[in-house]
């Protein structure tokens, strides 16, 4: 696999294997991207919510395409403003990472811990 990827790798979640396939890349590229920027931002305990969630063995696949695609916009660096913008470059992530935390809402509460 390339160390690289863009949205254009992350399209359509549409089945099971989609799903663990980018599940594969967001363990690859999100310890990563925290190790890089997780002092910096304040909603890194979401994220590893959200990664806890989308490991849940018992979650459907249908419920992880939210979080896929939240997460790989999270890790994905060219978004709707580039991470490297001080102040406001990690405004894009925050908002896509709150929307999937509210659609999910209780469910969630247990992958905190």
């Amino acid at each position: 696999m390339s160390n690289e990827y863009s949205s254009a790798d992350f399209e359509e979640f549409d089945s099971k294997e989609k799903v663990d396939d980018a599940t594969e890349i967001i363990e690859d590229k999100l310890w990563v991207k925290l190790e890089k920027v997780g002092n910096k931002i304040s909603f890194a305990k979401d994220l590893l919510a959200l990664y806890r969630y989308l490991l849940d063995g018992d979650v459907g696949w249908q419920r992880k395409t939210v979080v896929v695609a939240a997460l790989i916009y999270f890790i994905v660096p060219i978004d709707a403003i580039p991470d490297l913008v001080p102040l406001f470059g990690y405004m894009d992530d925050l908002g896509v990472i709150m929307a999937t935390l509210k659609f999910l809402g209780h469910e969630l509460i247990p992958y905190y811990d």
